[in-house]
């Protein structure tokens, strides 16, 4: 078999960690398996680069962040490396580059275009454990490029599918997909599996477990998946396209996003276009949003409000406040105090009843709703965020514990 493993940064963050996660891979090789590994820098060896580029600039050049961020990765391998050397197991380290991961040039957040696994084959053919820095690539200007916050899971998957890998395994510090965030919610429940479609509804929901672009890949080109612990050697979630009694399901999981923030235009013109000349603005921007709600039109005016990510936010503001005439409205409220709370499930479109639970179980707690979306698989509920443990733990017991 080829199994293609990834372990996060908090699975590697010391070298007590380090020589756990090569015990792991060991096993794997020694039961027969060819193995290629993808590493997260450790632990919060990212967080602290990034504080080290602040002490010099409040203002540092997307391509050069990039090529410091990148060595995290770097550190990871190498140490792990030695590790399964120490260990007599045949390894070697590879970059980003040196395994053929091209990128867009979206520095910060770069889009893998191509990948050519020659490199990877011939390590394979002479017994040795492949390990790959996560996150990172190379663009046409032979640049280093980083694939965002997350991306060691996307460079995982995209190895797995570009090599017909039997299992891409997502090692964390939890040991499988929940029901919710145990950590917030200690009832929450283990999956044994969970749709592509589910669960990358749970990971753009805000769930950190897996990054959502992996998601994507992998159902796009069919990778099995699995998540489970680094910790604790027990089966973990797997992820794929069907799972067992997915009609009779309601919902898989609840999900929480505390880093978004409202935008509301206020005073808008009520007439044909004003959307477009909203959203229009941020599309240049290259700003994304995500709940959207426009108001009844009351006295020839209406409000248009919006989420995004907390990063965009001071970004938007000023992308709008600059075209506040050619939009034509009369003043921005912004709120940074929000939480988005998401319950998910593949069979939610074919059992009514699950937004009035949802609803139900939010009023039970005194939890105010801002704003609603929903799709054919997930509800989402826009609250304020001092209220988001409170409706966590009462929306999981109305769907999970009676």
């Amino acid at each position: 078999m080829l199994i293609v493993q990834k372990f996060g940064g908090s699975s590697v963050a010391d070298a007590e960690k380090l020589r756990r996660v090569a015990g792991i891979i060991a096993d794997a090789k020694k039961a027969g398996n060819d193995v290629v590994v993808v590493l997260s820098a450790q632990g919060d060896t990212t967080d602290d680069l990034i504080a080290k580029a602040a002490e010099i600039t409040s203002h540092p050049s997307k391509r050069e962040m990039d090529m410091l961020l990148a060595t995290g990765e770097q550190i990871s391998i190498a140490l792990c490396a030695m590790a399964l050397q120490e260990m007599g197991v045949p390894s070697v380290s590879l970059l980003g580059w040196q395994v053929g991961m091209k990128t867009n040039s979206d520095y910060g957040n770069a889009r893998i275009k191509t990948m050519d696994p020659e490199r990877i084959r011939r390590e394979l053919e002479q017994g040795r454990v492949v390990l790959v820095a996560g996150f990172q690539g190379i663009n046409k200007h032979e640049d280093m490029t980083t694939l965002g916050r997350g991306g060691s899971d996307t460079t995982a998957v995209a190895i797995a599918a570009k090599m017909h890998a039997d299992l891409c395994q997502i090692y964390t510090d939890v040991e499988g997909v929940y029901t919710a965030d145990p950590r917030l919610v200690p009832n929450a429940r283990k999956l044994k599996e969970i749709t592509y479609d589910e669960m990358l509804e749970l990971a753009s929901m805000g769930a950190q477990v897996l990054h959502n672009r992996s998601v994507e890949l992998a159902k796009r080109y069919g990778v099995p998946m699995e998540v489970l612990s680094s910790y604790v050697r027990k089966p973990g979630t797997i992820v794929k396209e069907v799972t067992k009694g997915m009609e009779e399901t309601k919902i898989s999981g609840i999900a929480r996003d505390d880093k978004i923030a409202r935008i509301a235009l206020v005073g808008l013109k009520d007439e044909p276009g004003i959307a477009y000349k909203v959203f229009r603005v941020l599309a240049r921007e290259k700003i994304n949003v995500d709940l959207i709600l426009q108001s009844i039109g009351r006295n020839d005016t209406q409000d248009i409000s919006f989420t995004l990510a907390k990063t965009e936010l001071e970004h938007a503001r000023a992308a709008l406040e600059a075209e506040q005439d050619a939009i034509g409205f009369d003043h921005i409220n912004v709120n940074d105090k929000i939480c988005k709370l998401s319950v998910v499930g593949a069979g939610m479109i074919n059992r009514p009843g699950v937004a009035v639970l949802l609803f139900e179980a939010l009023a039970s707690a005194q939890v105010n709703i801002r704003m609603i979306s929903t799709s054919e698989i997930k509800i989402s509920v826009l609250i304020d965020a001092d209220a988001a443990d409170v409706a966590m733990r009462a929306v999981h017991k109305k769907f999970f514990e009676e």
